[in-house]
């Protein structure tokens, strides 16, 4: 059974720091591109941050120099480092897996971003 679990959402104040984990399971994470996208509420979800399976990243420009995206592939977790958060970062986060046809989500971890 896969199974991705995300921690590490929480309340944190603009300008803050908060690190997003996800483990995995039931898969061979070695070879799965990982992402994390967000959900805020009454938006579509949106791609975050992507890395593959050979290290490369991507971010989107709206985080770009704020979060970054890294793996574990001893730990099988992968985890997103977001700093100098804003308001407009507040989004439920979610943690996905992808190998050709196969894709995989976690149930999200909630961020607030608010004074």
């Amino acid at each position: 059974q896969v199974q991705l679990v995300e921690s590490g959402g929480g309340l944190v104040q603009p300008g803050g720091s908060l690190r997003l984990s996800c483990a995995s399971s039931g898969i061979n994470f070695s070879v799965y591109v990982m992402a994390w996208y967000r959900q805020a509420p009454g938006n579509e979800r949106e791609l975050v941050a992507s890395i593959t399976s050979s290290g490369t990243t991507s971010v989107v420009d709206s985080v770009k120099g704020r979060f970054t995206i890294s793996r574990d592939n001893g730990k099988n977790t992968v985890y997103l480092q977001m700093n100098s958060l804003k308001p407009e970062d507040t989004a439920v986060y979610y943690c996905n897996a992808q190998y050709f046809t196969w894709t995989y989500w976690g149930r999200g971890t909630q961020v607030a971003v608010s004074s």
